[in-house]
């Protein structure tokens, strides 16, 4: 049972940053934005969080601090975003240009901000995190030890940013509009909606998830951060695409490919992978080899908004 706990803590603390920032992506694909920059802005979104940790633990509980890094990484992670909202709504630049310049600019600026403030390009910090057992709850049978013992508040939080997306997008006035500006434009701004407007606040939310799907990422993975996020910020936007845009497909999407990430980092820990003698790079490659596979061969389905990347002119049929 004790192994079956790991495994599964392990597959959670993989797939709910994948759920996060997927779920980001999705709401600025879904007003018309393409951000292939989320893996820039979940660099953002960690240096400013753990940045924030190192200098004020100490001074606060644990789950105050982690509460409080969780609104910085937010924060950081939407102003961030600005810099592509602007190039994309109102310069009509290329987006897919203008995203991986994010992913560009992030690495660097997260060594060149911990050098100078801590003179180190790799930012440490105690995890005190961790919330040993959740009181009734954690006397559960199976669930308690699987879902109430030695687990983050940012695993929570994830299901919450599921819960909310869904309604966000499927049951406002907002998400209809959100919804309706990825789709067709137009028709919006015949009724008045201000399209650049709602598209600012897609990308917004975007960097806001984004931002903190980088603190969520390296939390449990580690007691360091060194300015990369190991790729996750793109294994995200195949999320998003195998969940076609939706946040219920998106969830199961991202438990895929969270095992997927959970087999790669303890093949070594389990007798099974062992006795198959396969070599540990190859399981290391196998979430991402998968990944192309299932975009290359998965069903026609899997088209995003007719207005996702297209630049918007207001008043223009």
């Amino acid at each position: 049972m004790d192994t079956i706990t790991f495994i599964f803590h392990q597959m959670l603390n993989f797939s709910i940053p994948l759920l996060i920032v997927a779920l980001g992506g999705m709401f600025s694909s879904r007003c018309g934005i393409i951000n292939i920059g989320l893996d820039g802005i979940m660099i953002i979104g960690a240096l400013a969080s753990f940045m924030f940790i190192r200098y004020a633990e100490g001074y606060i509980s644990s789950q105050t601090l982690l509460l409080l890094a969780i609104l910085v990484s937010i924060v950081s992670g939407m102003i961030f975003s600005l810099l592509h909202a602007f190039a994309s709504i109102n310069l009509k630049a290329n987006q897919i240009i203008s995203g991986q310049a994010l992913n560009m600019i992030a690495p660097a600026f997260s060594v060149f901000v911990a050098r100078l403030f801590i003179g180190d390009s790799i930012i440490s910090f105690k995890n005190t995190f961790m919330i040993e057992e959740i009181p009734f709850l954690s006397q559960i049978p199976v669930l308690g030890d699987l879902l109430f013992k030695n687990i983050y508040l940012t695993t929570y939080l994830g299901l919450l940013v599921l819960w909310a997306s869904h309604f966000v997008l499927y049951k406002t006035r907002f998400g209809l509009r959100l919804r309706a500006c990825g789709e067709y434009p137009q028709a919006p701004d015949s009724v008045g909606i201000d399209v650049q407007k709602i598209r600012y606040i897609g990308v917004l939310i975007s960097g806001g998830l984004s931002g903190l799907g980088g603190l969520v990422f390296v939390l449990p993975n580690s007691t360091n951060f060194n300015g990369t996020v190991s790729g996750y910020g793109f294994l995200a936007l195949a999320v998003m695409i195998l969940g076609q845009w939706q946040p219920s497909k998106i969830f199961f999407a991202s438990l895929f490919f969270g095992t997927l990430k959970t087999m790669s980092a303890i093949y070594s820990g389990i007798p099974f992978f062992n006795t198959l003698g396969i070599p540990g790079n190859y399981y290391k490659l196998m979430p991402y080899l998968i990944t192309v596979i299932v975009l290359i061969l998965g069903p026609k389905s899997l088209a995003g908004p007719k207005a996702e990347g297209l630049p918007f002119e207001k008043g223009m049929s």
